[in-house]
């Protein structure tokens, strides 16, 4: 049998046929849109009755009443009892003691890197960064390096270096070092 090559034979003849018409659906559109008025209508009326306000109701003749032992009387409510605590009057007048210790200071200062670059316009902007929070900074190079440090300081107490430390950090300017000067 021979061997048949379909896809360069391509896309047969039309044959004449017509495509098939969509037989219509039974719905009818107009039912659904007066269901939905009428559903419309009825949800309105019934909030209409729910905002009337009901007619007070007539009272009832009394009856004849007929006369039932009268039920045990409920004790009174004692008073209520008296503060036994005075702390209430005590620790307003109370003094509390405490002892600080007493805060080393360090002969060789402190000092905080933020960051070491490799040119000095880097650096300035940096040091400009810094500036904007209301801190001083300084540029150093080492005599044998091609780096840029932006350096801040010195500090006499580690506490303060800690302190300029979190207030760059709240301004997202980070890493910053702190570290003793060897200078």
């Amino acid at each position: 049998m021979a061997n048949r090559d379909y896809v360069r034979r391509g896309k047969g003849a039309n044959t004449g046929r017509r495509p098939a018409k969509k037989k219509p659906t039974g719905k009818k559109p107009w039912r659904s849109g007066l269901l939905a008025i009428i559903l419309t209508c009825g949800f309105g009326y019934g909030l209409y009755l729910l905002n009337q306000d009901p007619e007070p109701a007539k009272p009832t003749p009394p009856a004849k009443t007929v006369s039932k032992p009268k039920a045990k009387q409920a004790k009174p409510i004692p008073p209520p009892p008296e503060e036994k605590w005075d702390y209430v009057e005590t620790l307003p007048k109370r003094e509390v003691e405490v002892k600080a210790k007493e805060q080393v200071v360090s002969a060789i200062p402190y000092i905080m890197q933020c960051g070491a670059y490799k040119t000095m316009a880097q650096a300035d902007a940096r040091k400009l960064d810094i500036a904007f929070q209301g801190l001083s900074s300084k540029i150093r190079k080492k005599e044998n390096s091609s780096w840029y440090r932006v350096v801040l300081g010195p500090y006499k107490l580690k506490r303060d270096a800690e302190r300029d430390k979190h207030k760059l950090q709240r301004a997202k300017i980070e890493p910053c070092a702190i570290w003793k000067e060897t200078q």
